[in-house]
């Protein structure tokens, strides 16, 4: 995946603002999560769509129920796309958790014009102590949006 520098720029930015406010939010920056994109297994698959979503995204626990997280990924339309957005994952059993990730998108040309837009997508996550793993559904909308169930992986420095 290539990258402008602007892009780079804007996840080092992301990066910063998140490390200079953790201290006024007493989050521990140690127990934040690291993932390199997603594979999207699409439900269209007549379409040549990208599968593999290469990036670069952070996740950032506030409590156990809530993260916050952002990020920039090769997209389906194989196009750059960056999302920030909450975690709410009320419901738990065991090593599971259940919920959603409310949050903004871009970078998709058929989908307000590449401008960003809202989402809501229902998610469940595995985490271990520096491993985990989020399985998200995301809906196809027209011709819009391309429905897929995504599996992203994600690392944890520390436990």
């Amino acid at each position: 995946m290539r990258r402008s520098p602007a892009h780079v720029l804007s996840v080092l930015a992301m990066a910063l603002c998140a490390s200079a406010s953790a201290p006024a939010l007493d989050l521990d920056l140690r127990k934040a999560w690291i993932n390199p994109g997603f594979y999207s297994y699409h439900l269209q698959r007549d379409k040549d769509l990208n599968n593999v979503n290469t990036g670069l995204g952070f996740e950032l626990p506030l409590t156990d129920t809530y993260s916050l997280t952002a990020g920039v990924f090769d997209n389906s339309d194989r196009a750059t796309s960056h999302y920030v957005g909450l975690y709410a994952m009320p419901y738990r059993l065991g090593p599971f958790k259940a919920g959603v990730v409310m949050g903004a998108f871009n970078g998709y040309p058929k989908a307000f014009d590449g401008g960003w837009f809202p989402a809501v997508i229902p998610v469940v996550s595995m985490e271990g102590r520096q491993l985990g793993l989020n399985v998200s559904f995301v809906p196809t909308v027209g011709d819009k949006l391309h429905g897929a169930v995504t599996f992203q992986l994600k690392y944890r420095f520390t436990d």
